[in-house]
């Protein structure tokens, strides 16, 4: 189950392939497992148009861009991450970003005690435990080969440590889906997972330090995923090998046009290309990046490491 035709492919292939379905189903899925009431086309309005709809909390579109930034965060970092605290308080930082009644708990370890809601459980509340427990979960995680047992010991741990002043069940969410992103497995979506059922299987560990019920859930929850998943892949494009091949240059090149709107932006990427790009293929590189500065929009900003307000600023003076 799961099984793709990159499995022998560089880590993360799979998942850049089909990054802008993950970007909605995985964001809009965990989110509304928290809660949020985006629909499924207003996500997809939001991740790929930088919509935000209409009559909704700011903290649901905050939700859902937190996610679309810390999924692009792992797969981006696939070949490379690994469980380690820069790994897991980088994704919790991503999550939590404007989301927490103290900035500081982004990416930090918990500095107080908690209560679980509807449980009787108490974490641990001593930063000092809680780091050393984080620590040995994150040991414990590196040992493990295979990439589904490694991702299940992740949904059960991390929730159950509570490392995190709050946000700790989505960042488990997306942690499980490290494995199967580097070993290019379908991605574990939670799409269709009931909200009450992920809570029983929740408590279930919190109260009883049982794993069957999140055991059950998490393999229906995958299969499903699998379906949804396996089924689309035949329908996308073979990514470009061009842009494949330069894509952190087509992105820092983008990041520094944005960045210095006193420039003209064709003179930058020409200049740039020129300088770093082999010969033969500098026509059709320099065509891409100025084909992704035309395509670029809000809702695209974090892949090239932009704030809103850093792309507002170059669009004062270049338009669209």
């Amino acid at each position: 189950m799961g099984r793709t035709e990159e499995i022998a492919a560089p880590a993360g292939t799979y998942s850049r392939a089909i990054i802008n379905r993950l970007l909605i189903d995985l964001s809009w899925a965990s989110s509304h497992l928290e809660g949020n009431t985006y629909s499924r086309l207003d996500t997809r309005e939001l991740i790929e148009h930088g919509k935000a709809a209409r009559g909704k909390a700011a903290i649901e579109t905050q939700m859902i861009l937190n996610h679309k930034t810390a999924i692009e965060l792992l797969v981006d970092n696939a070949a490379s991450a690994e469980f380690n605290r820069y790994f897991v308080m980088n994704l919790h930082s991503a999550l939590a970003e404007n989301l927490l009644p103290n900035p500081a708990d982004e990416g930090r370890i918990r500095q107080h005690g908690v209560d679980i809601w509807k449980s009787v459980y108490r974490p641990l509340s001593t930063p000092q435990q809680i780091e050393e427990e984080l620590n040995t979960l994150l040991d414990k995680a590196g040992q493990i080969l295979d990439p589904f047992e490694q991702s299940f010991f992740m949904m059960v741990h991390l929730p159950y440590l509570q490392p995190f002043a709050d946000v700790n069940k989505r960042t488990s969410r997306l942690a499980a889906n490290l494995p199967l992103v580097r070993a290019n497995l379908c991605p574990l979506t939670f799409l269709d997972v009931p909200t009450q059922a992920y809570s029983r299987a929740t408590l279930g560990v919190y109260e009883m330090t049982r794993v069957e019920l999140l055991r059950d859930l998490y393999v229906w929850a995958y299969e499903r995923s699998t379906q949804e998943y396996l089924a689309i892949k035949q329908d996308l494009a073979e990514p470009d090998p061009l842009r494949l091949a330069w894509r952190d240059f087509i992105k820092q090149t983008l990041r520094e046009v944005i960045l210095q709107p006193a420039q003209d932006p064709l003179s930058s990427i020409r200049s740039a290309v020129l300088e770093h790009i082999p010969e033969p293929q500098q026509t059709e590189v320099q065509a891409l990046i100025v084909e992704e500065l035309r395509r670029m929009h809000e809702g695209v900003l974090a892949r090239y490491g932009l704030r809103p307000s850093e792309y507002a600023a170059w669009r004062a003076v270049h338009g669209h």
